[in-house]
């Protein structure tokens, strides 16, 4: 048992922390990859220092508060198995913060990587992207960065989840980009009526068999927003189907698929998709115009 009064600095606290994680053998993949990272992001954010102070605040030593929420927040983690980000409340792309709690999914999306690193790849400035929308955007974090990438452009960001949405509000407020984007609780297009020059969608599409196996801290998750159906394509298809009524003439579709590509090609065998590359692979997103979808669709 350790004594958390042997645990001074906050080198001690990442390091208790990722062999505490060892031992419990928790599972990542929620915004880290390894125990240390999720140990220093943990331990580092408890403290209110930014991420990417670890070397200068190594040997900086606690005070009693400290400890002790330092503590709670490790047994929560490795313990009670809550993802790091439920325990502190928020998440990151790169250098945005988002707040988050169990009633969102927590940020992670190679949508994000796109927009930060490829935008003007897909997106140059000869396609006008003035209008666009966030579909299933849940904490609203993609809407966010769309707003800040595509200057001036108008943003929905629509969810069928009206907690989901009570968070994507306080998400847009701490960002003062209540004038750019525009919430909605719509079921997919439902309740949009508008047409976009870009529609971006992260759609629940783990498939039923994935579901019933996920991780403890995974299953801590909205299964609103990770459920997609039997073979995991269910909302995928519908937006699919549905996207053109909603794309201007010169629109595009960016949607994150998982590991679907697949499943989608073959039911959809005529519509051209353009498969991004992202760190993770080239399998996870799709870029097709509208032009693409109507003649793949025509049949």
């Amino acid at each position: 048992m350790i004594n958390p009064s042997n645990l001074v600095t906050v080198r001690d606290f990442i390091r208790y922390a990722a062999t505490t994680f060892a031992e419990h053998d928790i599972d990542l993949g929620q915004g880290t990859e390894s125990n240390f990272d999720e140990a220093c992001f943990l331990i580092l954010r408890s403290l209110s220092l930014p991420l990417n102070s670890l070397d200068i605040f190594l040997d900086a030593r606690l005070v009693p508060e400290e400890i002790s929420q330092c503590m709670k927040h490790i047994t929560a983690r490795a313990k009670e198995r809550i993802p790091a980000a439920y325990v502190l409340n928020e998440a990151w792309l790169r250098d945005f913060k988002f707040y988050v709690n169990e009633d969102v999914l927590i940020p992670r999306s190679h949508i994000a990587d796109i927009i930060f690193d490829q935008k003007d790849v897909w997106f140059p400035e000869s396609r006008a992207i003035n209008s666009i929308l966030d579909l299933c955007t849940g904490s609203g974090c993609l809407a966010i960065l769309a707003a800040h990438h595509f200057r001036g452009a108008s943003v929905v960001a629509s969810d069928i989840s009206t907690s989901a949405l009570q968070v994507c509000h306080k998400n847009i407020a701490s960002y003062d980009l209540e004038q750019a984007i525009t919430s909605l609780e719509s079921d997919l297009f439902a309740n949009i009526h508008n047409k976009f020059d870009l529609i971006i969608s992260n759609p629940p599409y783990v498939d039923q068999c994935a579901m019933s196996q996920l991780p403890i801290e995974f299953r801590k998750e909205p299964e609103l927003a990770l459920a997609g159906g039997e073979e995991g394509v269910d909302l995928i298809q519908k937006i699919i189907k549905q996207a053109t009524h909603h794309l201007n003439t010169e629109g595009i579709l960016l949607m994150e698929v998982g590991r679907d590509r697949e499943v989608i090609e073959k039911m959809f065998p005529e519509i051209p998709f353009t498969w991004i590359e992202t760190p993770s692979g080239h399998d996870f997103v799709f870029l097709v115009t509208r032009e693409e979808l109507c003649l793949g669709l025509a049949d």
